[in-house]
């Protein structure tokens, strides 16, 4: 039987059943060609949309006048690279240290990226756009993206990442970054570095990113080893988290191309609980201490923000008024019975009175700053999440402590009191504060006075809008003058940074898309970021830029008097603001009339884009006094 089916004869053009692999031809693979002159490289499996190749087309039966799309070198300038090894790692062998990255980061729940592409970030950036929970948003300059990061967490407590390329994109985040680490915001900037093999003196676009970031960051890496990204990652966030500031992350421009395992890890037990408990001996020493006062005197900051219910609780039960810092502006709104107002350079004379006659200071997450000048020679109760911050003043009860918590435990504990005049001395200082500042909004003044253009912009944005304000004149005199209602705002606190305003919106608005956005800036702050006005209008960002244009550094102006310098170098040649925002796709309105104002700021409100209001006001802060005044204030 054998020998009977060795002799059949089989058809010559049918392969041999019993050897079908030897006999048939192996698919020849793709193979990827390297330019010697730009080092593009020509992959025959996906072809080349640009020069009209289909996939597939192999190196060798491209015409013989094909060019380089990028240098446009001839074929001879081309040769056969080395396929990349298969990884060592098990896993998705088609996910890289980049996908990784950005995979972690959304499960976080981190979906906001600004920056620029480049060189060295083109595998980040690649992972962003093949990952659809991430979003990232194309600045023109990397210190808006970093600002805009800032303020992202400043409105939302959340974190946003910066995203550029080693040397000028890192050092261009420096600013933005300080920002966020003045203010104890938490960001992560997430930066490409060239090769390793070509680091060091000579690199191209290189700097020694570690030790640049070094002094802005309370967490800084470079990704050398594939293996270490996750553990990389999760250290960064634990402590841009948990320290309140900035975390930066380096990634070779080879490794972010790496192949890595895919798997996702949890944050969960990586992060503790941020709200700190004093011991009760503390508590009943701080009790004691309130209940022995008989003026206190509470003055809330930014880490009493998220408290305003239990402040004002804590408030009615030691019947004690509230001021704020600055930055707290808004934590009750202005007409709030127990509100007093700011304490600081843009408060009061008042708010100084009551604050230096007070037997008991108790300050709320306070920073201390210069310009709030809080009086150190006073009794203090102290209360803070930032132990370094503790210990203020020669006769302070420091407590370390999460705001609201302190205070949902002194509550219960503090003697209930009354104070039968600490309403209406609360409603009188209200009183004459606002009369002056009435006074002082003049609507008949031009060029239009600051005073009147913030009283204009306290009755028309909603009571739920978000402002974003820059530095300058325009902050003192909306410190000072704007009335709160319910809306938040954010600002560059204390490294005070000008032009905070524009990118603070952007931020603002890609946060909360549904909500009214304000940007009130001056002529100079807006002048240094306005190149992203136009990623407003790309990224359909409505939102309404109101400028104080006084052709002048108006703070910087104002310094000089204080110093007795002769003023000099703070005269500005502006260009047309509100053609400038047409000439990018917005909209743009001048106003010179104070009866236009009100108008002007409806009307961009309505139209579904960015607008800028160029409002021309007075340098001058006030106007000098009128003849018959001078006379009445003489007899």
């Amino acid at each position: 039987m054998k020998d009977r089916i060795n002799c059949i004869t089989m058809p010559q053009n049918l392969p041999d059943p019993l050897k079908p692999i030897t006999r048939a031809r192996k698919k020849e693979p793709y193979h990827s060609w390297r330019c010697a002159i730009c080092s593009y490289i020509y992959r025959e499996e996906t072809g080349e949309e640009q020069t009209h190749t289909a996939p597939g087309t192999r190196f060798e039966d491209l015409p013989e006048d094909w060019k380089c799309p990028i240098c446009n070198a001839g074929k001879s300038s081309f040769a056969r690279i080395e396929e990349e090894k298969v990884s060592e790692t098990k896993g998705d062998k088609k996910t890289t240290v980049s996908d990784v990255l950005i995979r972690q980061l959304t499960s976080f729940g981190i979906h906001e990226f600004f920056g620029i592409p480049g060189t060295s970030s083109l595998g980040i950036i690649e992972a962003i756009r093949k990952n659809k929970d991430a979003r990232f948003t194309l600045f023109r300059h990397e210190e808006n993206a970093a600002l805009a990061a800032s303020a992202y967490h400043k409105f939302t407590g959340k974190i946003a990442v910066c995203v550029t390329i080693a040397g000028p994109g890192a050092t261009n985040l420096a600013t933005g970054l300080y920002d966020a680490k003045e203010d104890k915001t938490p960001v992560l900037s997430l930066n490409g570095q060239v090769s390793m093999q070509y680091a060091g003196p000579g690199g191209f676009q290189e700097i020694d990113q570690d030790a640049f970031f070094r002094p802005i960051t309370v967490y800084n890496n470079t990704i050398y080893d594939r293996k270490m990204t996750q553990k990389i990652l999760i250290l960064a966030l634990q402590h841009a988290i948990v320290r309140s500031g900035v975390a930066q992350i380096s990634v070779p421009n080879d490794v972010q191309k790496q192949q890595l395992d895919g798997k996702v890890y949890s944050l969960q037990g990586s992060i503790p609980s941020l709200k700190i408990v004093p011991d009760s001996d503390t508590l009943s020493r701080a009790a004691a201490m309130l209940d022995m006062a008989e003026n206190p005197v509470i003055l809330a900051g930014w880490g009493a923000f998220s408290y305003a219910d239990i402040l004002s609780s804590f408030s009615k039960a030691i019947d004690a008024p509230i001021l704020s810092t600055f930055r707290a502006k808004g934590i009750l709104p202005d007409g709030h019975p127990q509100y007093v107002g700011i304490l600081g350079s843009v408060g009061s004379p008042q708010a100084r009175e009551l604050v230096e006659q007070a037997d008991l200071l108790i300050t709320l997450g306070v920073g201390f700053s210069k310009k709030t000048m809080v009086p150190e020679q006073v009794q203090i109760l102290q209360i803070d999440r930032e132990p370094l911050m503790l210990g203020k003043g020669d006769k302070t009860l420091p407590v370390y402590g999460d705001v609201g918590e302190v205070l949902s435990r002194l509550i219960p504990i503090v003697r209930q009191r009354g104070r039968p005049n600490s309403p209406r001395r609360v409603k009188e200082i209200v009183e004459s504060w606002d009369a002056q500042l009435e006074k002082e909004a003049d609507p008949n003044a031009k060029p239009i006075r600051p005073p009147y253009i913030m009283k204009v912009l306290s009755e028309v944005i909603p009571d739920d809008a978000l402002i974003s304000i820059d530095i300058g004149e325009n902050a003192w005199w909306f410190g000072r003058n704007f009335k709160m209602k319910k809306q938040r705002f954010a600002m560059s606190g204390y490294l005070a940074t000008m032009g905070f305003g524009l990118p603070g919106a952007i931020a603002a608005k890609l946060a909360y898309p549904e909500s009214q956005v304000f940007c009130i800036t001056g002529d100079g702050g807006f002048a240094m970021a306005m190149a992203d006005f136009v990623t407003a209008v790309k990224y359909n960002l409505p939102m309404v830029v109101v400028v104080l244009n006084n052709h002048q550094l108006g703070m910087i102006r104002v310094e000089q008097k204080v110093e007795n310098y002769e003023n000099f170098a703070t005269d500005l040649k502006n260009p047309d603001f509100a053609m400038y925002a047409k000439a990018c796709g917005g909209e743009g309105k001048h106003v010179f009339e104070p009866d236009d104002l009100g108008r002007a700021v409806r009307w961009a409100m309505q139209l579904n884009k960015p607008v800028i209001i160029d409002v021309n006001t007075d340098p001058n802060r006030f106007s000098p006094l009128k003849k018959q005044e001078i006379h009445e204030e003489t007899v």
